[in-house]
């Protein structure tokens, strides 16, 4: 058996899709069979134009309509510690990615491993997670779907040999 593994999901300001994406994911892992395999999650954004506030309305509407209902974050911004407390940092897009390996260089020997998260997109080409905060409701159900997809599918690569309930 692993070691438990830490997850840090980050957009730009943490309130809409890396709010969304460690809703979706904490909803999974926090169940069988992934319950005792991961640690730490979390979520935070490049930039701190939101710190200490909660999520989006919207993002919560569109979790709460998904049976996810016990959701809680305040917004922070990333820290260079994040680094070496994560096993993983998932960005949103390629812009938040570039601002993620750019404080990585800056962490030599660092443990996580910075990726843009629609590598777990199952369509074998990366998708990314586009910031609906300036759109309507099908930006958030989109996130979501994407969420879900990715963090199933991420599950399934890193537990292969765990088998998720029906």
């Amino acid at each position: 058996m692993p070691d438990q593994i830490s997850v840090l999901f980050v957009c730009l300001g943490n309130i809409c899709r890396s709010t969304m994406a460690e809703g979706v994911f904490q909803s999974l892992a926090r169940k069988p069979p992934y319950k005792d395999l991961i640690g730490t999650i979390d979520s935070c954004g490049t930039g701190a134009y939101h710190t200490d506030e909660e999520p989006d309305d919207r993002t919560m509407s569109t979790l709460e309509a998904h049976g996810i209902t016990n959701y809680v974050h305040r917004a922070r911004k990333v820290r260079e510690s994040d680094f070496d407390r994560f096993d993983y940092i998932f960005a949103m897009d390629r812009s938040n990615l570039e601002d993620l390996k750019r404080i990585q260089q800056r962490k030599p020997g660092c443990k996580a491993k910075v990726m843009l998260f629609g590598e777990y997109s199952g369509t074998g080409r990366a998708e990314v997670i586009s910031d609906p905060y300036y759109g309507g409701r099908q930006g958030f159900e989109k996130a979501y779907e994407q969420a879900t997809r990715f963090s199933k599918n991420f599950l399934k690569d890193v537990f292969p040999d765990v088998q998720p309930e029906q």
